[in-house]
């Protein structure tokens, strides 16, 4: 069985996360979205809250989906769960310099684990997640980069 591992805070998870979950989801024969802690953010979500909203969020995508907590570094994650890639999303060239560079030191560490790169549809690459909850946090409306399920939950933490 081939498995891939997307890695991310998903904190909130966006139109772009849920855009490269599901296109990989039909690549392999196993996807484990990896939700991971990044001591650099400060998140909104708990680790538990954005553990549910992802399960909920590709429930219904199809493929072989696994959601699971993730901490440490990738590769030792990755290579737990049996997965042969690690998928990354690319929204722009910084994106690509910086996952470059991860992507080189990831394949010293696990020569055997693949890193593959996905560039985000253009209508999607705008979007991050610290955008989505700066513009949440302005009370602006986020309904055109997550799903309604997100916006209501993001909005509803934010006290609007």
């Amino acid at each position: 069985m081939r498995t891939a591992v997307y890695p991310g805070t998903f904190d909130p998870p966006t139109l772009g996360h849920m855009d490269i979950i599901g296109r990989v989801a039909g690549m392999f024969d196993r996807l484990v979205v990896g939700v991971f802690t990044n001591a650099a953010k400060s998140p909104l979500f708990t680790i538990e809250e954005r553990l549910a909203i992802m399960e909920r969020e590709t429930s219904g995508l199809g493929g072989r989906i696994e959601v699971c907590s993730a901490q440490g570094l990738l590769v030792d994650f990755a290579a737990s769960v049996g997965a042969v890639a690690i998928v990354r999303g690319l929204r722009n060239a910084a994106d690509f310099d910086y996952e470059a560079q991860m992507a080189g030191i990831n394949g010293q560490l696990a020569p055997d684990i693949e890193t593959i790169f996905l560039v985000a549809e253009p209508r999607l690459q705008p979007i991050s997640s610290t955008l989505v909850k700066e513009i949440a946090r302005g009370g602006g409306s986020i309904a055109a980069f997550v799903t309604p399920a997100v916006a209501a939950e993001t909005n509803a933490r934010l006290g609007h």
